[in-house]
C-alpha cells in the first residue's frame, strides 16, 4: 500500500451543511496530522474560519467570471481551473471531492489536464438521492462514481443506494461521520438553559435546513401534542422554505408562544448542550449528523426510521425511532422519554458513549488516511 501523501486538496461545500461541516473537520484533523492541507472553494468552509495559519490548512477561492455568451454559472469548469493551479503549484497528489456535482467532477477533470492527483469522493447523499437522481445529472454523477480512484460513503445506506440508483457494481467503502466530542458536551450552567426556558419545561429542539425532506411541520406537530401534556419549549435551528409553513402552523395549533425560530444559529453546541430532546422526522437522511451531534451532548433522539438513521440512532437505547409521519409515535416516543428520567438519562449516557467510541474522530479519521493510502496505490 502506498503511504499516506503529504499534500491534499480538499473541494466541498462552504456553508454549514453536513457535507461541508464534515469535510472541514476531517481537513483540519488530517492537517493536525502532519499533512499539508488545501482547501478549495467558492467562500471559506463555515467551520474553518479561524483555524487558518501560515503552516496550514490554506484556503483557496473558486474565482466568478460573467460573459454574456453563458446565461449560467459554471462552478465545475470554475473549480477546475482554481484545482489546476493548486496541483501544479504546490505539487499536491491527492484530492478529496466531497459531493459528486461538482467537486468529484472538477477533481476528474483537474486530474486530466495536470496528469497527477489522484481523486477520493466522498458521497453525502443529495449528491446521489437529489442532484444525482435528477435526469439532468444522472450520467455525468455515474461519471464522478465511476472515473474516481475510491469512493466512500457515509452510509451503508448511502451506499447501496447510489448502487441502485446508477447501476455501479464499483466498491463503495462506507466511512461513517465523526462529531467533536469535546465541543459537543452537556451544558450544565443553569443560566444558560433559562435563556430559553424554565426549570420545569423540557426543552426539544430541532436543526436542519428546513427542505420538504425534514419534515419540519412534522417537528410543530410533535411538540403540539408533547406541550398539550407537559410543559415544554421547542427551539427550531436552521432557515429554509419550509420555516414560513411551519411558523404558520405553529400559530394554528397554538403553540407559536412556546417555540423560537433561531434561524441559522452559530451556537449549535450550547443549544443542544442545554436540550432535553432532539426530533428528527426526516423522510430520508443518509446519514443524520444533527443527531449525533445532540447524542455526543447526551441528547436522546426522536427521528422516523428512514435512510441511514438506524445507523447512527439505536432504536430503544439511544433513542426512539418511528415509521416516517408517524407524529403519533413520535410523540409517544417523546413523552416517554421525558417522563421517565431514568430513561431519559440511560439513553443520554448510551448516546455519549457511542460519540466518544464509534463516532469519534480518533476512530474514523485514520479510516481516512487508510482510504487515502489505498486510493494512492494504482490497481493491478
Amino acid at each position: 500500500m502506498a503511504p499516506i501523501p503529504e499534500k491534499i486538496a480538499v473541494l466541498c461545500h462552504a456553508g454549514a451543511g453536513g457535507s461541508g461541516v464534515v469535510a472541514t473537520e476531517l481537513g483540519l484533523k488530517v492537517a493536525q496530522a502532519g499533512r499539508e492541507v488545501h482547501f478549495v472553494g467558492s467562500a471559506v468552509p463555515f467551520r474553518l474560519a479561524g483555524h487558518r495559519g501560515l503552516r496550514g490548512p490554506f484556503f483557496h477561492q473558486v474565482g466568478g467570471f460573467a460573459y454574456a455568451l453563458f446565461d449560467q454559472p459554471y462552478p465545475e469548469l470554475a473549480a477546475t481551473n482554481t484545482l489546476t493551479e493548486v496541483i501544479l503549484e504546490h505539487d499536491v497528489s491527492l484530492t478529496h471531492a466531497h459531493y459528486a456535482i461538482p467537486h468529484a467532477t472538477a477533481a476528474i477533470h483537474a486530474r486530466a489536464i495536470t496528469g497527477r492527483s489522484r481523486v477520493i469522493t466522498t458521497l453525502h447523499g443529495t449528491d446521489v438521492t437529489l442532484v444525482g437522481a435528477e435526469p439532468a445529472f444522472r450520467h455525468t454523477t455515474r461519471h464522478a462514481i465511476e472515473r474516481s480512484d475510491h469512493v466512500t460513503a457515509v452510509s451503508a445506506f448511502l451506499a447501496q443506494q447510489t448502487r441502485e440508483v446508477f447501476g455501479v457494481d464499483r466498491e463503495i467503502e462506507v466511512i461513517h461521520n465523526f462529531v467533536d466530542a469535546a465541543r459537543f458536551v452537556r451544558v450544565t450552567d443553569p443560566a444558560v438553559r433559562a435563556r430559553f426556558a424554565h426549570p420545569e419545561e423540557a426543552l426539544l429542539v430541532h436543526v436542519s435546513n428546513f427542505r420538504p425532506v425534514k419534515r419540519v411541520e412534522d417537528v410543530v406537530r410533535v411538540f403540539a401534542r408533547v406541550a398539550s401534556e407537559i410543559p415544554a419549549r421547542l427551539l427550531m435551528i436552521g432557515d429554509g422554505p419550509e420555516r414560513p409553513r411551519a411558523l404558520e402552523l405553529a400559530g394554528q395549533l397554538g403553540v407559536i408562544g412556546r417555540t423560537q425560530f433561531l434561524g441559522s444559529f452559530p451556537d449549535v453546541e450550547t443549544v443542544l448542550g442545554i436540550s432535553d430532546l432532539f426530533l428528527l422526522p426526516s423522510s430520508n437522511e443518509s446519514f443524520g449528523l444533527a443527531a449525533l451531534e445532540a447524542m455526543s451532548c447526551e441528547v436522546p433522539v426522536v427521528a422516523a426510521r428512514a435512510g441511514g438513521i438506524p445507523e447512527v440512532v439505536e432504536d430503544g437505547v439511544t433513542g426512539f425511532l418511528a415509521p416516517v409521519g408517524d407524529v403519533d409515535a413520535m410523540a409517544d416516543a417523546a413523552l416517554r422519554v421525558l417522563r421517565d428520567r431514568d430513561l431519559y438519562l440511560s439513553m443520554g449516557a448510551a448516546g455519549r458513549q457511542a460519540a466518544l467510541t464509534r463516532f469519534h474522530p480518533d476512530r474514523i479519521v485514520p479510516l481516512y488516511l487508510a482510504a487515502y493510502a489505498r486510493t494512492m496505490t494504482p490497481s493491478p
